[in-house]
Parts: structure tokens; sequence; C-alpha cells
């Protein structure tokens, strides 16, 4: 009988020190795995770093080919408003200069969308239909560096705009703009006031951030006509004054007649 509880005895002592051995050789595998595998990825992270950072320079610098302003548009009717297009000629923002401007801006769908999908549905807007259909003058200017592509952009906007009365474009530089930006107004506006002040040197940007493109031209014609007036009494006969012709036109690439 003692032989056979001691019999016994040892057979639970032998499974219990076979689970403890179990367990720890289970976990030792378990860290050695872990360790491994740890040391592995540690290893494939080190190899696919320099992809990340070729992945992550790309997805910068695409960023900032998308959202970095290439040409602008600047519509002028009363509401003046710009568009700022990428490289890809896609809509990225638009800017108003005037309250009536930032009325028109609310009501446009068009970021991300092609610039000539912009000026369509610029001009099949009722309110802008509506003031052509008064007698309201629209002044579309493309604004860039690239003359070639500017060029082309007018072109495309001229057929856009091709038979809408009073409707008038032109090309500018982009050196030529920051003045106009630095006083407020978009460069078709900015463009009338110094037509403007050149008979008027008392007229302020102020004084005509929300006249209509028409009532500044009625005011230039106006002042043109007293100018007029004033060299033939004087029998000066060679007047420098510009007069609206209400035919559409296209201007030079640096913007001026």
């Amino acid at each position: 009988m003692k032989y056979r509880l001691k019999e016994t005895f040892d057979q639970i002592k032998a499974e219990e020190e076979l689970k403890n051995r179990t367990k720890v050789f289970v976990s030792e595998k378990i860290q050695n795995d872990t360790s491994s595998k740890a040391g592995t990825a540690g290893r494939s992270i080190r190899r696919l770093a320099p992809v990340f950072v070729c992945m992550a320079i790309l997805l910068i610098g695409s960023y900032w080919l998308y959202f970095t302003p290439a040409w602008q548009i600047s519509i002028d009717i009363n509401p003046s408003i710009e568009i700022s297009m990428n490289r890809l000629n896609k809509v990225i923002s638009v800017k108003s200069y005037n309250e009536d401007g930032a009325e028109l801006a609310d009501l446009l769908d068009v970021k991300y969308k092609n610039y000539a999908e912009a000026i369509c549905q610029i001009l099949e807007n009722d309110d802008i239909a509506a003031l052509l259909s008064n007698d309201e003058i629209l002044m579309i200017g493309v604004i860039g560096n690239d003359e070639t592509q500017s060029s082309k952009i007018l072109a495309d906007i001229e057929s856009l705009a091709e038979g809408k009365k009073n409707t008038y474009c032109y090309c500018v530089h982009s050196d030529e703009v920051s003045e106009a930006h630095k006083m407020g107004l978009s460069y078709g506006k900015y463009k009338a006031f110094l037509d403007l002040r050149a008979l008027d040197p008392d007229i302020t940007a102020d004084d005509m951030r929300d006249m209509t493109m028409r009532e500044i031209q009625d005011l230039i014609d106006e002042l043109s006509g007293s100018q007029d007036n004033a060299a033939e009494k004087t029998g000066d006969t060679d007047s420098n004054t510009h007069h609206h012709t209400g035919k559409k036109h296209r201007n030079s690439y640096k913007g001026g007649e």
C-alpha cells in the first residue's frame, strides 16, 4: 500500500513538473516568435522607409500643384469676382470684391470644375442675364504669366460668350494685378478705375467699388464728352480720350487699349 501511494504521488509530481516545463517552453516560444516577428517587421519598415518618404513627397507635391493658382479670371458687371484656376484648369477658389460679388459667389457651384463650366454658370446665371438684358456691361479678363496659355483660355471664353450683349474679354499679365488687389478691387474694376481717374483725379476706389460697369462707363463717357467739348472750345482737336464702342473686342495681352 505504501509503495502504491508513493508511486501515485511520484506520478502526480512528475505531471506537475511536466506541466511547468511545458508552460516555460510555450512561454519562451511565444516570446521568441514575437521577437522574431518584431524584428522582421522592423526590418521591413526600415526597407520601406524610402518608399514612404517618396510617397509623402509625391502627395505633398501633388497637393501643392493642385492648389497653387496659375491663372485668374476677373468677372465684373457689378458683381465683381475673381476665379483662381490651377495648371489643370480646375477652379480652386472664387473670391468676391463687393457685396454683389459675394452673393454671386455663393450661388456658384464651380469649385474643382473646369473654368469653362464656371464661365457657363456665370453667363447662364439669372441675375447676370437680367443685368445684360438691361444694357449692363460684362468684363471678363484672363490674368496669367503664360501668354500662350492665357490666349488659349481667352479664346475659349470668347467662344462661350459669343453672342452675349455688351460682353468684353481681355488678357492681362499677372504683374499688373497686385496693385488692384492692394486696393481691394478685382482687376476689371481696377482697369476701369484707372480710365476714370485719368479723367477725374479725385475719384477713389471706394467711390466706384459698388458701381456697375455700365455706370462707370457712362461716367467715363460723360467726362470724356466734357473734355471733348472743352477741347473744341479751345481749338484742341487732338484729345486723348477713350470712347466705348459698344462692340465686343479682344484687348492685347497687356490688357490696355
